[in-house]
């Protein structure tokens, strides 16, 4: 009979070993699922891994998607390591871009360049704050974030579609759900003439140390990951359970809001049904892809921006479904906590007593 037991003393190799396994695992399956749609492998993987990159306009569209992904997966990452699992980032990162973009809509027609900074900062608190409602149920009602934080980011998308549909619909937008465009003032500037790359990039370039200095030198980190690794031991030493939870939460809200503030400002330049397509959910997987580390999420966040320009040429020159790039996170989520559970835990033969 086989049983599964902790390891006394997990290999930290394999931990950063896991993620290029959960990676190529997925390749192998991925290989396999093209050839049931009668599609060749190698055709496939030059569309959704080289192709995307031929371009200048590749690269800018890697690095405008890649953007919010680091961002708020640095955020997930603080609340990941102290054993707080925000699954609503995307709900957080809708109620920065609506609160950026409140701001936009009720300005516009005037100048000045507070309006940017204005709409950024909107953003973080309209995310923070999002993120505090299941902080205050947690540590009032000990409800768990994973259920609420879940269930407010449908209560976000419903709020975002009453409000463009409502009243932030642009009077003069044949009806579709948007708001209206935003004013020069309130846009990020691209950076080069003809590219969607713009100015919005810099906020990610500028956190990721910020999030690295935070997590490798402040005594908050450090309590943080105690709390999570070892929770009796962070009471012993009187490390406040409630302030972990808000500072987790408050800060992972606020750094999607910033993210959602910058598409809306961004390349998107507008509030619209459309703001994200999953940009909350899938840092999830950048964040666990990157082991929670700053700089192995920036790689994470490359590698699913890939996916989704992959994606969406794979749509266009292969007549894949629009589904496939969900399906690549989807196994690559799968694999790596398939790994996870192996570097953790071991199966263990135990022989059954004879009576």
């Amino acid at each position: 009979m086989q049983l599964i037991e902790p390891r006394a003393n997990p290999s930290r190799t394999m931990r950063w070993l896991a993620p290029p396994l959960a990676i190529l695992l997925t390749l192998l399956v991925a290989a396999g699922i093209f050839a049931l749609l009668g599609k060749p492998p190698l055709q496939a993987f030059y569309v959704f891994f080289i192709e995307p990159l031929e371009t200048s306009n590749g690269w800018s569209e890697l690095l405008l998607k890649a953007s919010p992904l680091i961002l708020i997966a640095q955020g997930l990452a603080l609340g990941f390591r102290a054993r707080i699992y925000n699954i609503g980032a995307e709900g957080q990162l809708l109620l920065g871009a609506i609160c950026a973009s409140g701001v936009a809509i009720y300005t516009d027609g005037m100048e000045g360049a507070w309006i940017l900074p204005a709409m950024v900062l909107a953003g973080a608190v309209g995310g923070g704050l999002w993120g505090a409602i299941p902080a205050w149920l947690r540590t009032r009602f000990q409800a768990q974030e994973t259920l609420t934080t879940l269930m407010l980011a449908y209560v976000a998308t419903y709020l975002l579609s009453w409000l463009v549909s409502g009243p932030w619909r642009d009077p003069s937008g044949t009806n579709f759900p948007q708001s209206i465009l935003f004013a020069e003032p309130a846009m990020f500037t691209p950076l080069f003439e003809g590219l969607r790359i713009n100015a919005s990039v810099y906020i990610a370039a500028a956190l990721v140390p910020v999030f690295w200095l935070f997590v490798a030198k402040s005594f908050m980190a450090y309590q943080l990951a105690v709390g999570g690794e070892a929770p009796a031991a962070a009471r012993y030493a009187g490390f406040s359970a409630n302030r972990t939870v808000w500072v987790s939460l408050v800060i992972s809200g606020a750094a999607a809001g910033i993210a959602g503030a910058a598409e809306a400002a961004g390349p998107v330049g507008q509030l619209t049904l459309s703001l994200s397509p999953g940009y909350g959910y899938a840092a999830i997987i950048v964040a666990w892809v990157g082991r929670l580390h700053p700089l192995g999420i920036v790689l994470a966040g490359l590698l699913m921006a890939l996916i989704y320009l992959g994606g969406e040429a794979a749509q266009v020159s292969m007549q894949l479904p629009a589904a496939i790039s969900w399906l690549f996170q989807g196994m690559l989520l799968f694999f790596l906590l398939g790994a996870d559970a192996f570097v953790d835990f071991r199966l263990r033969q135990r022989k059954e007593v004879t009576a």
